[in-house]
């Protein structure tokens, strides 16, 4: 930590004004997924082509992740921040006007990388706390992160249904832009941690995953569970367009509000982590997190049962990040931007992984086939974290 953050304090109002800003720049993440049927009537799709939409929009913050996250240790992140403001407001844009899945998916893919400014933000927070304070800390910040993935698919599909899914877009160019100015205002300045050039910072990058097997472990055990919500996510609307749910965009939308339970426990766990420790926690909310794909596996079909399952499945997929994100922080303070953004990398290739992997899966076997996969992607990463040290 250097100097400069040590006598820097994160009150309240900037810790509101980057949780916030998670939450609007992590829910282009997931914008496209209750509007996929209305894409698939425009460029007439199939559920493959489909699929490849979401997949790419995890790709390109994969690929930010791992050559565009490190730069946070050797550039001051309001200004990097910033950069990432206007490219986020350009690829919206062009998804607005995107005229083919080509571009579209060139489109998203500049949404994912430019959606960096949330992995920007949330070592940014961790380095001015306190080691103790850190859970809560982190634990308000996945409270943003996690209303902006859940509302996300509320609000698209509402503006989708009514307005068209170009709409969608709109309103994200114009969040990014608004959100830009107010991070460029009020951020604080940072010294950064390294003079070090971009390809010998990369080259640290991939250095620090291979000398830290608890960073190894902890990033495979995060990819799978998430790789598990995103057989979910991505093959929800999908799943319940059809008999007997028939819900139109809107509808398949509102799950996200059911979904909030996940919010509980990622402000929470910010607190349980201290008490009952990472690996402990994880293992239980994995289990919670079984129970809940299984409900709504042996009940398809019912509508009370997948709420019920994806209540259980968000509680505590959520509650999870917070506790393996809490214990990834604690490996080398100084190098806290690359060690965050190797973690993310492999967590979000595990996502694109599960929205390849669910919507095959549902194209193949229906809702039975993404529960069966969804809980071995489970039960793998309860075997990786059942190899962590704490």
């Amino acid at each position: 930590m250097t100097n400069t953050e040590k006598n820097q304090s994160l009150s309240r109002f900037i810790l509101l004004l980057m949780t916030t800003a998670i939450a609007a720049t992590a829910a282009n993440l997931y914008y496209s997924q209750p509007i996929l049927p209305l894409i698939a009537d425009e460029f007439n799709l199939t559920h493959s082509q489909l699929g490849s939409i979401p997949a790419l929009t995890q790709f390109g913050y994969a690929f930010a992740l791992l050559f565009i996250s490190p730069l946070g240790d050797s550039i001051a992140r309001r200004k990097l921040i910033g950069i990432l403001s206007c490219l986020l407001v350009v690829a919206c844009s062009a998804a607005v006007v995107a005229p083919s899945l080509l571009i579209l998916l060139i489109a998203v893919f500049l949404i994912g990388v430019s959606a960096n400014i949330t992995q920007q933000l949330i070592p940014f927070a961790a380095s001015m706390v306190s080691a103790k304070n850190k859970g809560a800390t982190l634990g308000t910040l996945m409270m943003g992160l996690t209303i902006g993935i859940l509302l996300s698919r509320t609000l698209s599909g509402f503006i989708g249904e009514h307005f068209g899914w170009r709409s969608v877009f709109i309103m994200s160019a114009l969040l990014a832009a608004i959100f830009g100015v107010l991070l460029r205002v009020f951020l604080p300045t940072n010294k950064p941690h390294t003079d070090l050039g971009y390809f010998p910072l990369i080259k640290s990058t991939v250095s620090l995953f291979v000398k830290h097997k608890s960073l190894q472990t902890y990033t495979l055990t995060g990819a799978f569970w998430f790789a598990s919500f995103n057989v979910l996510w991505a093959t929800l609307a999908i799943y319940v367009s059809d008999a007997p749910f028939n819900y139109n965009a809107q509808q398949a939308g509102l799950f996200g509000v059911i979904a909030l339970a996940g919010v509980i426990g990622a402000k929470s766990s910010g607190k349980w982590v201290n008490t009952l420790g990472s690996k402990k926690l994880v293992l239980m909310v994995l289990t919670l997190a079984a129970i809940g794909f299984a409900i709504t596996g042996v009940f398809a079909g019912n509508l009370i049962a997948l709420i019920i399952g994806i209540i259980l499945i968000d509680f505590a997929i959520f509650s999870a990040q917070v506790a393996n994100q809490v214990r990834v922080f604690s490996i080398d303070p100084s190098a806290q931007s690359r060690i965050n953004g190797i973690y993310m990398l492999g967590y979000y290739l595990g996502g694109a992984l599960g929205s390849m992997a669910g919507v095959k899966a549902f194209a193949m076997y229906q809702w039975p086939g993404v529960v069966v996969v969804s809980i071995i992607f489970i039960l793998i990463s309860a075997v990786f974290n059942a190899f962590a040290k704490k």
